[in-house]
């Protein structure tokens, strides 16, 4: 079956317009969540990364235009990350795993999105630090290769973990990895390209509704919103995505 048969199912845009919304709001361009209703709706592999990556770059450039706007963002806190994470997306995309490896490592790094999603970080106040350069740089190489390989951007790791470092709060976290986001996703899909790899043009049908989704979610997240049902619904979609990944 084609992306193009797939997407006339009357769920599966309906689902991606919350996912951009809600990844959106957060400074996430959605990627994990792409990803993880592509696996329900059981698109194959080599259609769901590069597909990821152009929804992903789209959505994280308007969600990191909102917050940029309401000055949620600090290119002290980015550079370091992005100085080691964009070439190593770069590679990182240019790789190809066996399916079975590559639904593993995806179901592991959806289990962030859900922790994310739930608000299990960030819901503490603390005492806020200066970045540590070196560690910076570590991590951003580390989310890079990631995000290259199984078709990301990286930020759902990367916010959880410029949270639980003390480096940010929520808003200016959100707003780095926008950014981050964007820069990792337009190096993977270079890298993918590089390699051979092409975009379906059936795809393309799934553009206009993730960009709905993400103009609405970037304008909203970066002012004051409460989308707590709508996340806790998202969280148990992208657990059921988990348990189907692990188990098939």
């Amino acid at each position: 079956m084609s992306v193009g048969e797939l997407f006339q199912s009357p769920l599966l845009p309906a689902l991606l317009l919350v996912v951009a919304f809600l990844y959106a709001s957060v400074g996430h361009g959605g990627a994990s969540g792409y990803l993880a209703l592509m696996s329900l709706f059981a698109f194959p592999v080599t259609v769901m990364k590069p597909t990821a990556l152009v929804l992903n770059i789209l959505v994280s450039a308007i969600s990191f235009y909102f917050y940029f706007r309401e000055k949620q963002f600090e290119w002290k806190l980015f550079y370091p990350f992005a100085v080691t994470s964009i070439p190593f997306s770069f590679l990182g995309g240019i790789i190809t795993i066996e399916t079975r490896l590559y639904k593993i490592i995806l179901a592991t790094v959806l289990l962030f999105a859900i922790a994310r999603l739930i608000g299990l970080f960030g819901r503490k106040k603390q005492e806020l630090t200066s970045v540590n350069v070196p560690i910076a740089l570590f991590i951003g190489a580390f989310i890079g290769f990631l995000s290259g390989l199984i078709g990301i951007g990286g930020g759902i790791i990367l916010s959880p973990v410029i949270l639980l470092l003390g480096w940010a709060d929520i808003k200016k976290s959100a707003g780095v990895s926008a950014l981050f986001i964007f820069v990792n996703s337009i190096s993977g899909l270079f890298g993918f390209l590089t390699k051979g790899g092409t975009l379906p043009i059936s795809s393309v049908s799934l553009i206009a509704v993730a960009l709905i989704g993400g103009f609405l979610g970037g304008y909203f997240g970066s002012k004051k919103m409460n989308t707590l049902a709508l996340r806790n619904v998202l969280a148990l979609v992208l657990l059921i995505a988990v348990f189907k990944l692990y188990t098939t």
